[in-house]
């Protein structure tokens, strides 16, 4: 038997810490948050994408009485981006999560679904795309999608 040891460097950051570049996408992700239809979990999750171009966009999640009808913050960014700027790559991609009256303390992470489709988004263009996981405490920044599924599932396994 073998035993693979995976590590993956995460940068644990304050706000005051980040670029003026990283710190506008979280701020637009936070207001995202507000766009958010959540009525069932009252979970209520923004994301912002900055493209290759610089150009910024932003997502949140929509809920649906009849789950899982409805998609994640992260997915409807990133498909928004897909649709409207097929020919340009993300690099970054921020996420904050409000509910209970605040902005959640610690960081949250996307859900599978989220991270297929991020990493799928990744070897579509093939580069990276970093991720802003924002909570108020701190933030965290990953270099790549991948490492927040390193096993994953892509086309290389549908041979």
């Amino acid at each position: 038997m073998q035993t693979k040891k995976i590590e993956i460097d995460v940068e644990v950051l304050q706000y005051e810490e980040l670029t003026a570049p990283d710190r506008e996408l979280i701020d637009v992700a936070k207001e995202a948050t507000k766009s958010s239809f959540a009525p069932y979990s009252r979970f209520n999750v923004g994301a912002a994408v900055r493209l290759e171009n610089g150009v910024i966009l932003h997502g949140s999640n929509q809920e649906n009485s009849a789950y899982p009808s409805g998609l994640c913050a992260e997915r409807v960014t990133i498909f928004y981006a897909n649709a409207h700027y097929p020919d340009i790559a993300p690099r970054t991609l921020a996420i904050a999560t409000f509910a209970g009256g605040d902005f959640l303390s610690d960081p949250i992470t996307p859900c599978g679904a989220c991270r297929q489709v991020l990493i799928d988004c990744e070897k579509r263009y093939g580069k990276d795309i970093a991720v802003l996981l924002f909570g108020k405490k701190y933030i965290y920044k990953v270099k790549c999608i991948r490492d927040l599924m390193p096993l994953a599932f892509d086309e290389e396994s549908l041979v």
